[in-house]
């Protein structure tokens, strides 16, 4: 029998294991030891233990940016080449369970992004814990690699905690388009640090709901969430959001500049979206306010209320459309995409402002995508901010406008 390239390497890791493998001359007992280790490398192969997959992404941008966004250097021109996400991931399933671990390499640095055991009970519903993403915000939730900007909105990035430790539950409804998310997590976002004054847990409670009429090129989503979050006593951190270029010299959106930082006992967010699908068009907008509870009753940031709002709208030239799950109520990228381009524009307000501090930041985004296949996307985005409110020139002196280009290379495996 001629031997397979699979049982020649077992074969050399037989007699590695046994001294006695080849001095013994008897080739049908060497062949008696292939076939019993061919058998147990099936059964792992068949073992849903070892049903693994891995991938990734690589995500490298240019940032050129000047203005408002480069205040510190009297508004001159800067720019960067960085890599902006480095991820690789594995999942595995077995059974009514899964699992998925999410690492992030930067330069001589790596991070733990998501960790997550589930469960999935055969009426639908599924419950999670680890490191996980928080249910907030249709952009928020939106992948990376599958944005259609380079930068999320001011919204989602101010409002957002992304990934914390917790454990949720959620479920949907395909007889009625209904599907609701709810968990707990450990409140270490926005300054907190997960423990109060007396070293205490603080938590951050968090709920979401939608509604979707959901058929291919044909969508209607309806949501909203709302999140209550212990602070501990912590301070508020002050710079709520960059301006929608990453590698700026200064963060536009800030409560505190002109003034100063406040503690809280709690913070409360909610938010509204919208979207709506006709073949290769989309539109999505929100709408999201955050409540302030101070410690001190008497700071005049007790009770301040900041909100902001994100429209954005995609087309895709080649009549593509994007993909709506239903399940976890986003859209994701078409499908064996290929050769074909997207245009993409967004409005994104957001006032931090009170009577005497903060900054009001609008942004203006128009940008375009060419998928040259589902795992390799060019994107270029061109943004400009304004820049208003009564930290303005304590901020950013006389650049109370910035220009900015974004541009990246992504690739998926």
């Amino acid at each position: 029998m001629k031997a397979s390239n699979t049982q020649l390497a077992l074969a050399t890791a037989a007699a590695l294991a046994s001294g006695s493998a080849f001095a013994d001359s008897d080739t049908q007992q060497l062949q008696q030891q292939l076939d019993a280790l061919q058998k147990e490398v099936d059964s792992l192969k068949g073992n849903k233990a070892f049903d693994l997959e891995f991938g990734g992404r690589v995500q490298l941008d240019y940032n050129y940016f000047n203005g408002a966004y480069n205040a510190n250097n009297d508004g001159d021109a800067g720019s960067d080449f960085f890599p902006r996400r480095i991820r690789t991931y594995v999942e595995s399933e077995h059974g009514n369970w899964d699992h998925k671990l999410l690492l992030e390499f930067g330069e001589g640095t790596a991070e733990i992004v998501l960790a997550r055991v589930r469960y999935a009970f055969d009426n639908g519903l599924k419950i999670k814990a680890g490191k996980i993403r928080e249910d907030m915000s249709l952009n928020a939730l939106t992948s990376s690699k599958h944005i259609n900007t380079i930068e999320r909105s001011t919204l989602a990035n101010t409002f957002s905690p992304f990934f914390r430790w917790g454990a949720s539950a959620y479920q949907y409804f395909k007889d009625t388009g209904l599907r609701y998310a709810v968990g707990v997590y450990k409140n270490d976002a926005f300054g907190a640090s997960g423990h109060d004054e007396d070293d205490q847990l603080t938590l951050a409670f968090t709920g979401r709901a939608t509604w979707s009429s959901a058929a291919p090129g044909d969508v209607i989503h309806l949501g909203a969430w709302h999140s209550y979050r212990d602070m501990g006593g912590n301070e508020l951190s002050p710079r709520f959001a960059r301006g929608e270029i990453r590698e700026t010299n200064v963060r536009l959106l800030d409560y505190a500049v002109g003034g100063s930082t406040v503690a809280l006992n709690s913070m409360s967010q909610s938010g509204l979206e919208f979207a709506y699908q006709a073949d290769s068009f989309t539109l999505e907008a929100e709408y999201a306010s955050r409540y302030l509870d101070a410690l001190d009753s008497a700071n005049p940031l007790d009770g301040e209320r900041f909100d902001g709002f994100h429209v954005s709208a995609s087309y895709f030239l080649g009549g593509e459309q994007r993909q709506y799950k239903a399940g976890s109520a986003l859209f994701v990228q078409p499908k064996g995409i290929k050769d074909t381009w997207e245009l993409v524009g967004r409005i994104s307000k957001m006032d931090a402002t009170s009577s005497t501090q903060g900054t009001e930041v609008t942004t203006y985004t128009v940008g375009t995508s060419y998928y040259l296949s589902s795992n390799i996307k060019f994107m270029g985005n061109l943004v400009y901010s304004d820049v208003e409110g009564p930290g303005t020139t304590t901020l950013v002196g006389d650049e109370d406008d910035g220009l900015g280009l974004a541009a990246r290379i992504q690739y998926l495996f």
